[in-house]
């Protein structure tokens, strides 16, 4: 058996507005963080769909096309360099008790390197993929939404926040 979900969909020129549509609709709205999806990497749709697209609007209303978690440009950035204290804390605490101060702190800061770098090679993906979208015709984001009023609610909001090809869809499950 298969079933129908509603999607609003609309594709933005500026990443900033697309954190900002979707910050208003969970701040603001009350719609929940699961609700909103992005287009996956190139490589990803490539892969899935057996060949590139040429433009966000030719995948904007595929059902199968593959798709990542909305993260909030700020939430990326803790998640880019978290990494950074947690690997240090974790370098120290490997040697806290068992060697001198000094190897201690040679170790925390070998963690925190580690940490910076594996942020770094995060937020360089991210950009990558970001750069790629806007050189297909924009950020796409979809919007899993229940009921007329969400729909309503987020069709203005995306209008509102610049986004182009803003419309609603079925997609099967």
């Amino acid at each position: 058996m298969r079933y129908k979900r509603r999607e609003v969909v609309g594709a933005f020129d500026d990443e900033k507005a697309l954190d900002a549509a979707v910050r208003e609709l969970e701040e603001e709205r009350g719609f929940e963080p699961d609700r909103f999806s992005l287009l996956a990497s190139e490589d990803a749709v490539e892969k899935k769909l057996g060949n590139r697209y040429q433009q966000v609007r030719d995948v904007e209303d595929l059902p199968n096309v593959p798709r990542e978690a909305f993260f909030s440009r700020f939430s990326r950035l803790g998640d880019e360099f978290l990494a950074v204290p947690v690997l240090a804390s974790v370098g120290a605490l490997l040697f806290v008790g068992v060697s001198p101060v000094p190897t201690v702190v040679v170790a925390a800061g070998a963690g925190a390197a580690l940490g910076l770098a594996l942020g770094q090679v995060a937020h360089q993906r991210h950009v990558a993929q970001v750069q790629e979208q806007l050189a297909r015709g924009g950020l796409v984001l979809w919007i899993h939404v229940t009921g007329a009023h969400q729909e309503k609610t987020a069709l203005e909001v995306l209008r509102a926040h610049s986004a182009r090809d803003v419309h609603a869809h079925d997609i099967a499950d």
